[in-house]
């Protein structure tokens, strides 16, 4: 899989986006200004874009038309807010806008999702002996094929591509059940204890007091 260009002048958001996707599996390149983009993209490929409208020295929907022209991916993610300006980014060719501010696991989503419309999302996400397949949705542990419930499934692909990440039980809860104006943790919790006890995850996904879980790193398990 060929990287994915981070696009962004302010460099604290740029950290972020790219720390969240690193974390979640896929390599990235990151550029600060409009011409440093133009110049990587006229020399490398990437799999996604990652687009700030507002650059400096080259215009973001310039910059737009240009990866458009290369046939790469692109969502942008900007302060615009307005619905004139999402729809103009749209189209322009942008295959989602993200607004800022927004969240890690929105992004990764996002992300997940115009990688599979464009067919370029074939990523394995690895942990523990443990290889899971987004596009064949199959997991093995140790080469042997493991059966997980949809749902078992899903949560197990948030907690690898957001290894090292506590995430909160109200977000887990709303990706995987939808709205959560009638949030309980106990769904949850009990589709946390089916998948340690199918794994053999004892101590790899973590209880957060309060807070949520998280898949721990390689070294970082007693």
């Amino acid at each position: 899989m060929y990287p994915i260009l981070i696009v962004e002048d302010e460099r604290p958001i740029a950290d972020l986006i790219e720390l969240t996707l690193t974390g979640a599996g896929y390599p990235c390149r990151q550029v600060n200004d409009g011409e440093s983009a133009a110049n990587l993209i006229a020399e490398e490929d990437f799999s996604l874009a990652i687009l700030d409208i507002m650059l400096p020295k080259v215009d973001g929907y310039a910059l737009l038309e240009y990866l458009r022209s290369m046939n790469t991916p692109v969502i942008c993610v900007t302060a615009k807010t307005t619905l004139q300006d999402r729809v103009r980014g749209l189209h322009e060719g942008a295959d989602d806008y993200l607004t800022k501010p927004f969240e890690p696991l929105e992004l990764v989503a996002r992300v997940e999702s115009v990688l599979r419309r464009t067919g370029r999302g074939n990523v394995a996400l690895c942990a523990f002996g443990v290889v899971l397949d987004p596009v064949a949705r199959t997991v093995t542990q140790s080469g042997h094929p493991l059966h997980l419930s949809p749902r078992e499934f899903e949560l197990l692909e948030l907690l690898l591509r957001n290894r090292g990440i506590t995430l909160y039980r109200e977000v887990l809860y709303e990706r995987l059940w939808g709205d959560d104006d009638d949030f309980d943790t106990r769904p949850l919790d009990l589709c946390i204890t089916r998948l340690r006890k199918k794994l053999g995850w004892k101590n790899e996904i973590r209880t957060i007091f309060r807070v949520g879980y998280r898949l721990e790193k390689e070294g970082d398990v007693p």
